[in-house]
């Protein structure tokens, strides 16, 4: 039996986290698991209150907020699993879901990553994600397949490699970490885990979706609905998912006139219309795009400040 380790990352969501451990808890049967939590510099420490409360559970405390890619690497540096099982703090378990994915992974040795679906918590009867579509890398586009279509079962019959995994729950085969290497930190937070997922498709493997398993998420608990924080990585890590992923310069090329000619006034005059909620959001995306011309697009980003 495989071991899995589940490994979760906590930025001032201590409650979150909790009810996911409460949720992996009173769902899970799989018994070959260690669970792994990291604390990425939330500002009131709640480790130590936890390593008495969840005695199974194993904790890092990162003093610098490493981001999404470095903190689940602090994760992967300890954990034991042959299979290593990414969730974000506001997912939430059901019955089955890692004996589903684990059974997938023995049976076909050729996947290196896979993602269950998602539905969203808040609306547990809809879809947020049964599989990507290919990237277009002249555009930076791709859909997400079943997004917002209520869950009738339609795709639960379509097991098998889809564009990109879900970065909000995704198991990922050690051999294709150890070919790949880890996630890359200089983007921090967004686009992480589909650069992470290029990268393990140029090292050989396959990535699929199973459907029959099933997580929920409480999308966007951590950095809000509308945030200046979640704008600025958007647009920065956008531009630096093509310049590392791109199949050639000419591509590069093309999605820059893109994105400096279309994208960028296209978003200010949004920003304006929408007022106040979005005050200071045009430096932002400067600044993200400026942060692209001057930082290679393999440099080490440790840590963040918005100002």
């Amino acid at each position: 039996m495989k071991l899995v380790s589940i490994i979760t990352v906590n930025y001032n969501q201590s409650y979150i986290t909790e009810q996911l451990l409460a949720s992996i808890a009173a769902n899970n049967n799989y018994p070959a698991i260690e669970i792994i939590v990291v604390d990425n510099a939330s500002k009131d420490n709640p480790v130590p209150a936890w390593i008495p409360q969840y005695p199974d559970v194993s904790f890092i405390r990162s003093e610098v907020n490493l981001g999404f890619a470095g903190g689940n690497n602090l994760g992967i540096k300890q954990a034991k699993g042959d299979y290593l099982f990414f969730v974000n703090n506001d997912t939430e378990f059901t019955p089955g879901l890692v004996e589903t994915l684990v059974k997938l992974l023995d049976e076909q040795p050729q996947i290196g990553m896979v993602s269950p679906k998602i539905r969203y918590f808040d609306e547990p009867t809809m879809l947020q994600y049964a599989g990507y579509t290919q990237m277009n890398y002249y555009f930076m586009r791709n859909s997400t397949i079943g997004q917002f279509e209520e869950d009738k079962g339609q795709y639960d019959k379509t097991t098998g490699p889809t564009g990109y995994i879900h970065g909000a729950a995704m198991m990922v085969r050690r051999d294709a970490i150890e070919k790949a290497g880890l996630m890359a930190e200089n983007f921090f937070l967004y686009y992480e885990e589909m650069d992470w997922n290029d990268h393990i498709k140029r090292a050989g493997y396959q990535i699929w979706v199973e459907p029959r398993a099933l997580i929920y998420h409480k999308e966007s608990v951590s950095v809000g609905r509308v945030s200046g924080l979640k704008e600025y990585f958007m647009n920065r890590n956008r531009i630096l998912f093509i310049r590392r992923n791109a199949p050639s310069a000419l591509t590069v090329m093309i999605f820059y006139i893109y994105f400096i000619l279309l994208v960028t006034p296209r978003n200010i005059i949004n920003y304006m219309r929408k007022g106040n909620e979005y005050k200071g959001f045009t430096s932002l995306l400067l600044k993200a795009i400026w942060w692209n011309f001057t930082h290679s697009k393999n440099s080490t980003h440790l840590g963040y400040k918005l100002n």
